[in-house]
């Protein structure tokens, strides 16, 4: 095994949206990247991008023009995996298809060198299954960047089973190379950021339908201090997104939550892009207005779906959103997919918008105190069901008169050993 990486040699596979970012990224660090897609029309107008890029970063005197060259020399575009044969690390960023990545690592576990590092630019899927392709899952890790990733400031390390501590340290240090914030994650559904993300979102979506509307929600999150709301979020993402996804897999057409979303892409509304989303856009501007079409839409669907509406107060928008990503960071801190409460809230404060000045949502709970945040996670409970139900954490930090501050992992090495160590409270 391999005690120490020295990565001299980067190779970036997909010339997406994400990919282009990643490639800015490292390039603009000084690393030479190589960069694969297999269609050589996507990777030409990424190397038209990137070249834009700097180029705008030069008459915005953020660089010189001498950089934005050296930068460009930096960035080798190649045709097959045989051209990667001598890179150190890989790092691939295809769209999100579980077969599509096996695919790509069985080929880059046979023409990359034996002491190469394997890494998934993925948001959500399993590590392991993709480790588990390859002769080297002890190589293989998650670098999940954030979009867009030449600006955004977090990365995700995600561990798999058996990534070794080498790997994870080797990407810990690239991570300072470059300018990111990184935090290491366990492997789960999502990892930190986006498995948090989903029980917001999904509250934000169940509001919409017993009684709020998307401006009202937005707002109350966004006078909390949150750069943007849900779903002013959604229409910045794209609204199609998640739409196509759930028509290209066959899975949750039919879930209640979504149908908002299906209503508004069935007519060409999906987010800034199209002019029109859960808001409306004059051409040329981000400048979200209201339409009360959407607001037609939401009694619509909602009214069909079953619901009573009934009057929803800002108070209740906030508690609701906010302590569905508390309980749910307490489950992450509960199952070591983070190693600390500080972690979560690094990923929330430079990944997610959540307000700085709050310290992040595990420090927020921590400030409000964790005696009310179990009694109104009890009352949700009562009133909503058993996705309330509060994390057996927050009882038991409770019960010892801690807060999350003080969780601490014992023993945690960052091997990804299988072992389950204990969670000790300092």
């Amino acid at each position: 095994m391999n005690t120490h990486f020295n990565i001299q040699q980067i190779a970036v596979i997909g010339a997406g949206t994400m990919g282009r970012g990643i490639v800015i990224s490292l390039a603009s660090a000084g690393l030479p990247v190589l960069w694969l897609d297999s269609n050589t029309a996507t990777l030409d107008a990424g190397l038209t991008m990137i070249e834009q890029t700097w180029l705008q970063l030069v008459g915005k005197e953020r660089i010189t023009q001498v950089e934005a060259d050296d930068n460009l020399r930096r960035v080798r575009a190649v045709k097959d995996y045989a051209a990667l044969a001598e890179a150190d690390l890989v790092i691939e960023a295809v769209y999100e298809s579980l077969e599509l990545k096996q695919e790509i690592f069985r080929a880059l576990d046979v023409h990359l060198k034996p002491g190469a590092i394997l890494a998934s630019n993925t948001s959500a899927l399993d590590i392991d299954a993709i480790a588990a392709v390859t002769t080297r899952p002890q190589h293989v890790l998650g670098l999940h960047f954030f979009s867009p990733a030449n600006i955004m400031k977090l990365l995700e390390i995600v561990r798999g089973e058996h990534t070794h501590s080498t790997v994870l340290q080797a990407a810990c240090a690239l991570s300072q190379r470059i300018g990111k914030v990184a935090v290491v994650a366990g492997n789960c559904p999502g990892f930190i950021g986006n498995r948090m993300l989903r029980r917001y979102i999904a509250e934000a979506r169940k509001l919409l339908l017993e009684g709020a509307l998307p401006q009202q929600v937005d707002e109350v999150l966004q006078q909390f201090g949150f750069a943007m709301g849900p779903f002013r979020m959604f229409d910045v993402v794209g609204i199609d997104l998640e739409w196509r996804a759930r028509q290209l897999s066959g899975q949750g057409m039919e879930d209640p939550l979504v149908q908002v979303d299906s209503a508004l892409c069935e007519l060409g509304r999906l987010g800034q892009k199209s002019g029109q989303g859960y808001y409306r856009y004059a051409p040329g501007s981000r400048r979200a207005e209201h339409d009360p079409l959407v607001d037609s839409l939401v009694l619509k669907v909602s009214l069909g779906l079953g619901y009573r509406r009934r009057a929803i107060t800002a108070e209740e928008i906030l508690e609701r959103c906010l302590l569905a990503l508390v309980n749910e960071g307490a489950k992450i801190l509960e199952e070591r997919i983070a190693a600390s409460s500080h972690d979560i809230d690094q990923v929330w404060l430079n990944g997610y918008g959540f307000p700085e000045e709050t310290g992040g949502p595990m420090h927020w709970a921590d400030e409000q105190g964790l005696p009310r945040i179990l009694a109104r996670l009890e009352r949700l409970h009562e009133l909503f069901g058993e996705h309330w139900r509060s994390a057996a954490l927050i009882r038991q930090l409770m019960a010892s008169k801690k807060r999350f501050a003080e969780v601490q992992e014992g023993g945690h090495d960052l091997s990804g050993s299988p072992e389950r160590q204990a969670l000790y409270i300092a």
